[in-house]
């Protein structure tokens, strides 16, 4: 019978220089971080078992240097639905006697059955479709890794092959079934029909770990490859590891859709902002969209919801980072820290349960952490699915792209769209320096008539006495999206300059300065629009445009008259926007309602 070491002290730090693991004495720690300043030594049949939420931390400033054929085994849990991807990243390797870290494959996955005790995977062919919760069987059909790609098709499928590199991602499906096992005694069953626990077994990652890159553009599947929580911010922020744009982005799928077809699926990409080391980061949720067999997008859908915190990557979670320049990033033990798995801190990519860990030490520079100044621009498009933007405030921050702050759209072809733009490019997330007179720019498209309605539903660390309006140049007007919606209907188009974030009403105090001298009237009865301009100011233009943003009269070279008339009898009945501009550029601007009755 074996005697097993317990490491049982409530959240206490286990410090060890380095760590040898004998056949007869496993090593189980439950409830607290294991901190080895070296290498561990695992001998062969050897065990160490990290348990209700353990993390094994490492010191070392180099390569790995851990060694032999024993395990340490860590859970996880990912989604239950045969459906759904989640995104991973392995946090163990093939065991092997010499020092290093080595490949995963899916065939380290167990079912546990006990606190100690696990049952490998079934690890099913390429020909099936679903996996199933117990006995625990995976759908090998369904893994997949991406590196350095700049298309939909340079997915590669992997499948039960062990070749799945330290630091690479790799996409698999969930079970059917449920599983009512309770290993670690918690009330927390391997699957309650919401989410399936894996048990990884294998040689731990440890040390420096480098993933390629591609040039700007391509994108990589990788994520946190330690058994400890990866500081998301301190990888991405890196000074070291510029060969990315300093952002991840996160898979979520609608979990309502049952199919296998791609053209079925509801998914789309999360993207995370770090900002600044100690921050809690920017996270805007992904806009659901269904897929054409080619992997473009098709249809549009509705939003995922999701709000979860990413500054603490949980153990097995896998994102997706862009290329800035080809080379490398690294994946540092200092990168690591023990923070556990909860609601508020650090979550895995489904909604996570809460888990009994009230307990947690905070360290120092938790203490320091700070929410960005921001809020989060909803656009609810034909009434069918909400775009979320979110603008930043930071001292720093500058009006171009700033590595860390600005998130590319990773779906920024729908076909109706909200975004801002930055060098030719739709961004999701945008980080500026704030000035209470600057005008933000958004990115609006539209394939068809289409509807927007804007508005501005969460504010974080922001002034709360602060005016946030979207201003709209078609007819200089100004509208409160903090505290109500503003709707337009646009024609099809790309509106690049028409639509502003901005902070302060500028026509306040100016429109009756304007209407003193200048009146606009429409007269419905002689199908006329009138202008009346007694100070004979010089006028260049006159512009008349439709609710959509369609300019329908057009005349130029006004002059100093003082009265003007357009004639609107070929018009159809309905609200319009007289334009004028001086010949200082300035503009006035009225709705006017056409009716064109006699009645």
């Amino acid at each position: 019978m074996k005697k097993i070491t317990t490491l049982f002290l409530l959240v206490s730090i286990n410090v060890f220089s380095q760590i040898y693991v004998g056949a007869t004495t496993p090593l189980y720690v439950k409830n607290q971080v294991l901190f080895v300043n070296q290498g561990i030594n695992l001998a062969a049949n050897s065990n160490v078992y990290l348990r209700n939420n353990s993390q094994l931390l490492q010191g070392t400033s180099g390569t790995s240097t851990n060694s032999g054929t024993g395990t340490i085994s860590v859970y996880q849990e990912g989604t239950s639905d045969n459906f759904e991807y989640n995104y991973w990243c392995s946090p163990v390797g093939t065991p092997s006697a010499g020092a290093g870290n080595t490949n995963f494959g899916i065939a380290l996955l167990n079912r546990p059955s006990t606190v100690t005790a696990s049952t490998p995977a079934t690890i099913l062919p390429l020909s099936s479709l679903d996996g199933t919760a117990n006995p625990l069987a995976i759908a090998s059909r369904w893994i997949y890794k991406l590196a350095n790609a700049d298309s939909y098709w340079q997915w590669v499928q992997v499948g039960s092959a062990s070749t799945i590199a330290p630091g690479e991602g790799f996409t698999m499906k969930g079970t059917s079934g449920t599983d009512t096992a309770d290993p670690e005694g918690t009330s927390i069953v391997n699957n309650p029909g919401s989410s399936q626990r894996y048990d990884f077994r294998g040689k731990p990652n440890d040390g420096n770990i480098s993933v390629s890159v591609g040039a700007a553009g391509a994108s990589t599947l990788t994520g946190n490859p330690y058994p400890s929580a990866l500081h998301l911010n301190a990888f991405l922020l890196d000074p070291s590891n510029s060969a990315c744009t300093r952002i991840a982005y996160f898979w979520e799928q609608d979990k309502t859709t049952n199919s296998h077809y791609l053209a079925a699926y509801r998914a789309g990409y999360g993207a995370y902002a770090p900002m600044s080391v100690n921050t809690n980061g920017v996270y805007t949720a992904a806009t659901f969209n269904s897929y054409n067999g080619d992997g473009t997008v098709n249809t549009v859908g509705s939003p995922s919801g999701i709000v979860i915190e990413r500054r603490y990557s949980p153990i097995g979670q896998g994102f997706i980072i862009y290329g800035n320049t080809s080379g490398t990033v690294t994946f540092r033990n200092s990168h690591r820290i023990f923070v556990k798995e909860a609601a508020g801190s650090s979550q895995f990519e489904k909604p996570s349960k809460v888990k009994t860990l009230n307990e947690n030490k905070k360290t120092d520079e938790e203490d320091e952490i700070t929410d960005v100044p921001h809020f989060k621009i909803n656009t609810i498009i034909n009434n069918q699915f909400t775009r979320q933007i979110a603008l930043a405030f930071l001292p720093e921050a500058t009006d171009n792209i700033d590595a860390g702050m600005d998130a590319l759209s990773m779906d920024d072809d729908l076909p109706n769209d909200v975004l801002f733009w930055l060098e030719d490019a739709g961004y999701v997330i945008q980080g500026v320096n704030f000035d209470v007179s600057k005008k933000i720019p958004l990115h609006v498209k539209a394939t068809a008539s289409s509807t927007f309605k804007f508005s501005v539903p969460i504010i974080t660390n922001f002034d709360p006495s602060q005016n946030i309006y979207l201003y709209d140049a078609l007819d200089s007007s100004y509208h409160d999206i903090k505290n109500s919606s503003y709707e337009v209907t646009l024609a099809s188009g790309v509106y690049n300059d028409r639509f502003k974030i901005a902070f302060k009403n500028e026509t306040l105090g100016i429109d009756d300065n304007n209407k003193s001298s200048f009146f606009i009237a429409q007269d419905n009865y002689n199908q006329l629009l009138k202008a009346s301009n007694p100070d004979t100011r010089n006028f260049k233009s006159f512009s008349l445009y439709d609710i959509s943003g369609k300019k329908v009269l057009f005349k130029n070279n006004l002059g100093t008259e003082q009265n003007y008339s357009f004639s609107t009898s070929g018009l159809s009945h309905g609200v319009y926007i007289a334009v004028f501009l001086t010949d200082d550029n300035e503009k006035i601007s009225q709705k006017v309602i056409i009716s064109n009755s006699r009645n």
